[in-house]
């Protein structure tokens, strides 16, 4: 029988604390609650004492955040489950990174599915670069010097986002043209990764297409207009986006 995950609750708030006790405990039989914590370095505390391999952490405690915690903690090994009690301003930095988050109150669907998802990542390695990544893009000063991890079928990447020509829709998936021209095949859809770029100087131009407006080489009137990036490929743009993508790029 395969060993249960080591559980710490970070959570100031004893309702909300209490109830996620609850819920793993009659939810979630893979998982062994080992200890809670209230405060910032009490959670820093419990996490060096217990080692555990899953934290649920409250972005906002009475004593700091979240991340002030991942600041103090010396060994970043383990799989993290944010929660909050609102779209907090760090959500997008946190979805750059892949880590889980749950909104409170906690779906009980949302939370069993989140466990399931720390069960197969368990190369503490891999959580490690996950963490560590998050940490980097919320010190960064500029939206260009942010990482984005994607996962293929072959593993996890970081990649800066300056580094992104553009991104093509693939039906349920995502074509993430780069750089150095490879491309990488993600599981999540064109809108999504819409919602977590626009900050970082791309633009949705068309139903297909998400670019970096810096990786823009040309623009060409002809033949209702498209866009040649600097990889010399040729990007549909959409009509009502034309007006737009023009002012944005100063022509």
């Amino acid at each position: 029988m395969k060993a249960k995950l080591n559980v710490v609750i970070v959570e100031d708030e004893f309702h909300s604390r209490e109830t996620l006790k609850s819920f793993l405990k009659e939810y979630c039989p893979e998982v062994d609650v080992k200890d809670t914590a209230a405060t910032v370095d009490e959670a820093v505390e419990k996490i060096a004492q217990l080692r555990p391999e899953l934290v649920f952490m409250d972005i906002e405690l009475q004593t700091g955040t979240g991340f002030d915690v991942l600041q103090k903690v010396r060994h970043l090994d383990f799989h993290l489950i944010f929660t909050t009690a609102f779209e907090h301003y760090a959500i997008k930095a946190i979805k750059f990174s892949s880590i889980d988050y749950l909104l409170k109150p906690i779906d009980l669907e949302e939370l069993i599915a989140s466990v399931q998802k720390a069960k197969k990542l368990t190369e503490s390695e891999s959580r490690q670069n996950l963490l560590e990544n998050l940490l980097s893009n919320m010190q960064s000063s500029t939206s260009e010097n942010r990482k984005i991890c994607l996962s293929t079928s072959e593993g996890v990447e970081f990649i800066p986002t300056r580094e992104i020509l553009f991104c093509e829709a693939n039906g349920s998936y995502t074509d993430f043209h780069l750089t150095d021209r490879r491309k990488l095949i993600v599981s999540k859809n064109l809108k999504e990764y819409e919602n977590m770029l626009q900050d970082c100087n791309f633009m949705r131009v068309h139903n297909s297409f998400l670019i970096n407006l810096g990786e823009v080489k040309k623009y060409v009137r002809a033949e209702g207009g498209y866009i040649v990036m600097n990889n010399d490929k040729q990007v549909s743009i959409s009509p009502g986006k034309r007006d737009d993508f023009l002012k944005r790029m100063g022509f």
